[in-house]
């Protein structure tokens, strides 16, 4: 019996040995161990070539029936960061003062953040993740149905991230709630819902983490295995 769908071949995977497949596995580890959320940023320019792989990459990930469920708005006017900012702080503004609850607002403690987002205007770029609930036929008007949305969207949420930090860019997923004012602020339809604002750019000089943020759980508490 012939397929329904069209196949083309698969151009296969590197055939490393069993050696430099560990090498690699550990030199990726090792590259990751060093991404952390930064909040303080430089406003250096970073070439436009570099945030448009990074963004290609996550287009890339796996989605629901490879529907690709997302929309990425890549933001570097500074009237619109500024707006973007103004906005979130609104926001941020109830969430620290009460709207997040006290046993959130106690887990946030070590981490030391705050109603203020300057990040939102000194980093040189926010990309803005969307997820479309569904898509638009541009001939018909039709809708278009999309599946396992959310899982879609983060699928490519973290490739993003990942492929900004192996270009040498420090990141930021910033998540204000609610968050249906970025989509009026940068006029997108109203079947795409807002996820996060991944700020990107250099880190700062003087940029620093906290010290709770090196604390990542063993592999023992993350993982079960059957052998």
């Amino acid at each position: 019996m012939s397929a329904k769908y069209k196949v083309v071949p698969f151009s296969g995977l590197p055939d490393y040995s069993e050696e430099e497949m560990a090498e690699r596995s550990t030199d990726f580890l090792r590259l990751m161990e060093g991404r952390r959320t930064i909040r303080d940023f430089s406003s250096k320019p970073v070439a436009r070539e570099v945030i448009e792989n990074a963004v290609r990459t996550a287009g890339l990930a796996p989605s629901g029936a490879n529907k690709q469920p997302w929309h990425f708005v890549i933001v570097s006017n500074p009237e619109l960061k500024r707006k973007i900012r103004e906005a979130a702080e609104v926001e941020e503004q109830e969430f620290y003062a009460g709207k997040a609850g006290k046993q959130w607002l106690k887990d946030l403690e070590p981490l030391g953040t705050d109603p203020k987002k300057p990040f939102l205007e000194v980093a040189p770029y926010l990309i803005v993740v969307f997820q479309q609930n569904y898509d638009m036929d541009p001939t018909t008007g039709d809708k278009i149905k999309h599946y396992y949305i959310q899982e879609s969207v983060g699928l490519a949420s973290g490739f993003l991230i990942t492929a900004l930090h192996n270009s040498g860019l420090a990141t930021l997923t910033h998540t204000p709630s609610p968050m249906g004012f970025l989509r009026d602020i940068l006029g997108r339809p109203k079947h795409e819902k807002p996820v996060m604002i991944i700020v990107t750019g250099h880190s700062a000089k003087n940029a620093s983490v906290p010290e709770e943020a090196l604390n990542k759980k063993d592999l023992d508490v993350t993982t079960s295995w059957f052998e």
